[in-house]
């Protein structure tokens, strides 16, 4: 088994600066349609996790951090079913973010779709629906390149 991957960002650098510019107006839509930081991060934690992306699970747990999630509840979220941590608007936008990341699995079940609808108006769920597109892309570009997540170094004490 190779450890070595194409990186695909290095070997077509405009295919990513592409992908990344469109994270970045997602991440617009996202600011104009009510959808907060907190719950966009949430929603990227939980597809990266899906898709066995310890690289962006990394990126997206700092940002939730710092957009002010607490331990408890990114440590919740594999478990968000049966955890009572999540507001009805952050239990709607998991179940589609495991919808859009597992949509080969019969796409958005209508019964989701009426779920989350009901929660969301339609900027908003077209906001997180992109959201849930632009991380699954990324995912999909890191673990195939099985980008390194080194362990983290313990800083001394101020």
């Amino acid at each position: 088994m190779s450890e070595t991957r194409v990186h695909l960002s290095k070997t077509e650098p405009a295919a990513y600066q592409a992908l990344d510019a469109f994270s970045r107006t997602v991440g617009e839509i996202c600011a104009a349609n009510g959808i907060d930081d907190r719950l966009k991060e949430i929603v990227m934690i939980h597809c990266s996790q899906l898709n066995g992306c310890a690289y962006c699970t990394r990126i997206h747990f700092d940002r939730a951090a710092s957009a002010g999630v607490d331990s408890d509840t990114l440590l919740q979220i594999p478990v968000w079913r049966e955890s009572g941590v999540f507001s009805d608007r952050e239990r709607a936008a998991l179940e589609l973010a495991e919808a859009f990341t597992l949509i080969h699995e019969g796409g958005i079940p209508d019964d989701v779709y009426d779920r989350v609808g009901s929660v969301f108006t339609e900027k908003e769920y077209a906001a997180l629906s992109w959201a849930c597109v632009s991380i699954n892309a990324f995912n999909r570009i890191v673990v195939a390149g099985r980008y390194p997540v080194p362990p983290r170094v313990a800083q001394a004490p101020a």
